[in-house]
């Protein structure tokens, strides 16, 4: 770089040039002298004279252009879409419930209700139809047309840059004064809360790190959750096994139900999404009983809508007759059990009423109640056979005709009918193909091979609209398989302890215990410990029945098991108390 020459007057090196006059001066003002600025002018270019040529292109600077889908939809535009396809799967699913269970219309209105209180409970309630959204796509189909509709008039379209001004000065006139001092007022709030915002914008960043498409509460379970207080509302005797087992058959639309739905919908969902809507195992009776106690206790707690009780007679009937093969006098004494134990029959504890405190240390109501109403059943059920049976390997007979084991089979009859249940309860073709049976295709028969074939037809194409003529045939004049006489072959659960004899009485054996005799309580939480055989047999298939562990099954039979011990001991301190209370007064009564 050339040095700076001094000014000869002040020896300062900064220069300025004078735009207007062309001189050249210094800081200090001193004009150099002898300083000529040449500029050459020509009307044609030659070979001395520089060319600049830039090339632009029509792309602007700074502005990234994605590579998203166009058709798929973000943020709350992409919830508002998923609750529109979760609530055409409900509509499908309350259509099925209907023509399953022959229910009246009234089914479809009491769903839609619930429905309604569901969306209303939420976390995150679904965001409001996105009209602008709507707004924007017919503004962007307008100018791919080449015309643009004013936000105002959208019938009306303005060419020309003067009408369009006038239309804008038009509208800016009508505009409400009212709604510009709202909008006022809002732009000052948010301009003096800018500061507050950027304190707590730490937080906002792990809020949104955190974030999750659904929560535990919008998945396509609550759909499920809707449906069985619907039918509690209507006092239907349904349990939670009833549902499941009509998802695992998918006669209820619930595994796979994106293909019923149409793809002008499917087309606009995220991965997300799809992954959210696609449950690939039926749930489980625990967290179904889980999700309804929490919608039936806010619907109490917000609305004032009470859920009523569990219509619990055909139940308790359904559990002793399909779970445990009982009798009518099996039933007779569950239900007196239950009454003495209190049962929850009530989706949540808190909507129960009040249990009867006959002395102040009597409690208003039992802990560790929130079980599912057919597994309290069941618990109840087992906890009858082990007074009347013991389940220990013991024999006990009774002593006395009025005793009411002696009208129950015989317990060596009834064990070996109760393996024979377990055992069909694979050939029964009603869950022969479910998720929870264990079955290979290498074990099956001709007949079963074609049945398992017409469930994969049935659950895994897609239906088409119209019948062709080959399915018109196979509905209406359907061919013989050979497999209606496999089917005759399933053995009924009360079938079994028909023919079984009576329960003999004691009359000579004084070395023989009696029913509700040296009666051992488990400790389920043992883990070294194991169940009786006979005990363990029974639990583990009615556990199998209802859709539970093991574990769980044996905790709910100890803790019912206390509960009782508690209830026995009481009655004779009362009864206790009542006699020495007579006595005291009789006693009274002699010295006077």
């Amino acid at each position: 770089m050339a040095p700076r020459r001094k000014c000869p007057f002040c020896g300062s090196k900064q220069w300025h040039k004078d735009s207007s006059s062309g001189l050249v001066a210094c800081s200090e003002g001193h004009v150099i002298q002898n300083f000529r600025n040449e500029s050459g002018e020509t009307q044609e270019i030659c070979n001395y004279t520089m060319r600049k040529r830039i090339i632009r292109t029509g792309r602007k600077k700074g502005v990234r252009q994605s590579r998203a889908d166009p058709k798929l939809y973000h943020g709350e535009r992409a919830r508002f879409h998923y609750y529109q396809c979760l609530q055409l799967v409900l509509r499908k699913q309350i259509a099925a419930l209907i023509t399953l269970w022959d229910l009246p219309a009234e089914f479809e209105t009491i769903c839609r209700d619930i429905w309604a209180l569901h969306l209303t409970l939420l976390r995150r309630p679904p965001p409001a139809e996105p009209y602008h959204y709507m707004r924007e796509q017919k503004v962007n189909d307008s100018d791919a047309g080449g015309t643009k509709p004013s936000l105002d008039n959208p019938e009306e379209s303005r060419s020309d840059d003067d009408d369009g001004s006038q239309s804008s000065s038009s509208s800016s006139e009508e505009e409400d004064p009212e709604l510009v001092e709202l909008l006022r007022e809002n732009s000052e709030l948010s301009s003096s809360d800018d500061d507050k915002e950027k304190g707590h914008a730490p937080q906002k960043q792990a809020v949104q790190s955190n974030y999750r498409f659904v929560d535990a509460y919008d998945r396509p379970v609550n759909s499920i959750v809707v449906l069985v207080v619907a039918c509690w509302t209507m006092r239907l005797p349904v349990m939670y096994k009833d549902f499941i087992d009509i998802i695992e058959s998918y006669e209820l639309p619930y595994l796979d139900f994106l293909r019923l739905i149409p793809s002008d919908m499917t087309c606009h969902l995220t991965k997300h999404a799809v992954r959210a809507l696609s449950p690939h195992f039926p749930p489980n009776t625990l967290y179904i009983h889980r999700l309804a106690s929490r919608l039936a206790r806010r619907m109490y707690a917000n609305y004032g809508v009470l859920t009523p009780e569990l219509n619990a007679a055909p139940v308790l009937w359904q559990v002793v007759q399909q779970c445990l093969g009982g009798t009518p006098i099996l039933y007779r004494l569950t239900k007196r059990l239950g009454h003495v134990l209190s049962l929850p029959l009530t989706l949540h504890p808190t909507l129960s009423p009040t249990l009867r405190r006959i002395t102040p240390d009597d409690p208003e109501v039992h802990r560790y109640d929130n079980v599912p109403p057919e597994l309290a059943l069941v618990a109840t059920a087992i906890v009858v056979l082990k007074l009347v049976y013991g389940l220990d390997g013991k024999l006990r007979l009774p002593c006395e005709e009025e005793d009411p084991a002696c009208t129950l089979p015989d317990v060596h009859g009834y064990l070996s009918a109760f393996r024979s249940m377990s055992e069909a309860d694979t050939r029964h073709n009603e869950k022969r193909f479910s998720s929870r049976v264990p079955m290979s295709t290498g074990d099956m028969d001709l007949a079963t091979m074609d049945e398992f074939l017409d469930f994969c037809e049935r659950v895994l194409v897609k239906p088409q609209r119209g019948e062709s003529d080959q399915q018109i045939l196979d509905n209406y004049f359907p061919l013989s398989t050979g497999s209606g006489g496999a089917r005759m072959d399933v053995i009924a659960p009360h079938s079994i302890v028909e023919g079984l004899s009576a329960t003999k009485i004691n009359v000579r054996e004084t070395n023989v215990l009696r029913p509700g005799e040296s009666y051992t309580v488990n400790h389920s939480r043992d883990v070294l410990g194991n169940l009786p055989e006979d005990q363990a047999l029974i639990i583990t298939r009615s556990a199998k029945w209802v859709g539970v562990s093991d574990d769980y099954l044996s905790g709910v039979v100890e803790r019912f098991e206390r509960r009782l011990w508690r209830w026995y001991h009481k009655e004779r301190r009362r009864e206790k108390e009542e006699q020495e209370s007579e006595g005291e007064g009789s006693l009274d009564g002699i010295e006077e």
